[in-house]
């Protein structure tokens, strides 16, 4: 089922959003889309059953901003779905909803290419502030990851000492960008790209450097030498 909701809050920074959700319960769905039209006025909200009839809608609108995903669907499944979705669109962020609270999960999803997981515990605050948050070219990484973070710590320095090679010559000049502290709109007017191709590029090297912010992706950077 495809629902559109026009009647929503003003919100200065992203303009009119168009957002896939997709999850197997109608009710869910429904409450999802009244949250999510407070992203701001004119938001539309687009409704899937399963991961088919999102793609499905992937396909038939080459202006969706978001996608956001329950992870437990008939047919295939959330990390099958992420993974699907990256194909058909790559520059499409989609964001997963789930009933678990495992760290590993969470892990598995981002590894898959999704740039934000969200326990379906989370408040309702949360998961607007996690989509502004990945709209603004971000990864959202929830507390039961951040908790686990300091045993990964030396092997993600060790990956990120190869990321380099994984990034382009732009990716170089908007990361060096990006940590003397443009914001994306100043980076794209300095590059003269559009700031939805920025914030491509910046979701870019944050995968390729394995880091979620900008603060983490400054200090990668200094440490292989790239500022």
């Amino acid at each position: 089922m495809v629902r559109d909701g026009l009647k929503t809050r003003q919100r200065s920074g992203f303009g009119r959003l168009k957002v896939l959700v997709v999850d197997d319960h109608p009710v869910v769905r429904d409450g999802l889309g009244t949250l999510l039209r407070q992203l701001g006025e004119g938001t539309i909200v687009l409704e899937a059953g399963d991961a088919s009839e999102g793609l499905a809608l992937v396909q038939e609108c080459a202006d969706l901003d978001i996608v956001v995903l329950d992870m437990v669907l008939p047919g295939l499944d959330g990390l099958g779905a992420i993974a699907a979705f990256g194909r058909a669109r790559p520059e499409l962020p989609v964001i997963v909803l789930s009933s678990s609270e495992d760290a590993q999960t969470a892990r598995r999803a981002l590894a898959h290419g999704a740039l934000g997981f969200v326990p379906k515990s989370a408040s309702r605050q949360t998961l607007l502030a996690a989509v502004r948050l990945v709209m603004s070219g971000e990864i959202y990484v929830p507390a039961l990851v951040l908790g686990e973070a300091a045993p990964a710590a030396a092997p993600a320095r060790i990956e990120a000492r190869q990321a380099p090679s994984t990034l382009t010559d732009r990716q170089i000049e908007v990361l060096r960008l990006l940590t003397a502290g443009r914001t994306n709109l100043n980076i794209a007017a300095e590059l003269g790209l559009s700031e939805k191709t920025v914030k491509a590029h910046v979701t870019a090297i944050f995968k390729a450097m394995n880091v979620f912010n900008r603060t983490q992706a400054a200090t990668r950077a200094r440490e292989m030498g790239l500022i």
